[in-house]
């Protein structure tokens, strides 16, 4: 079901102009503004992107991971104030669109392998000497 152009004109304002790209699969760090008292603080947020779900305003993603021994999940809002950043550190090269069974693995069963685009691959083969004459 789509949306009313007058509903897409008032969330148009609320959006981010520039989302940043990112895919299922990915491993992202979400920079989240920490509010404590009157202080703010920026508090990074690393894992794998194991879901995308929505859209226009209310486009959100799920980030999961695992860290000193406990498995954590967390869901973002894309368009949020509080989300300052995401950067995507590792694009995942996966055939599913939602992840769920990463959930609970560890170890190479959990492993995600590497999306590599045309210009890493030229920047990943190493150039060969020639042999001096």
């Amino acid at each position: 079901m789509s949306r009313s152009p007058i509903i897409k004109l008032v969330e148009s304002i609320y959006q981010k102009p520039n989302p940043p790209t990112y895919c299922v699969g990915d491993t992202v760090n979400v920079h989240t503004l920490i509010v404590e008292g009157a202080e703010t603080r920026k508090q990074i947020f690393k894992g794998v992107v194991i879901a995308k779900n929505g859209e226009g305003l209310s486009e959100n993603f799920t980030v999961y991971r695992t860290a000193y021994g406990s498995s954590m999940e967390r869901v973002f809002m894309l368009h949020s104030p509080r989300i300052s950043d995401i950067e995507v550190v590792r694009p995942g090269k996966v055939r599913r669109a939602k992840l769920y069974y990463l959930r609970g693995r560890t170890g190479k069963s959990a492993k995600i392998q590497e999306r590599f685009t045309t210009s890493d691959k030229k920047a990943a083969v190493v150039v060969e000497e020639q042999p001096e004459a």
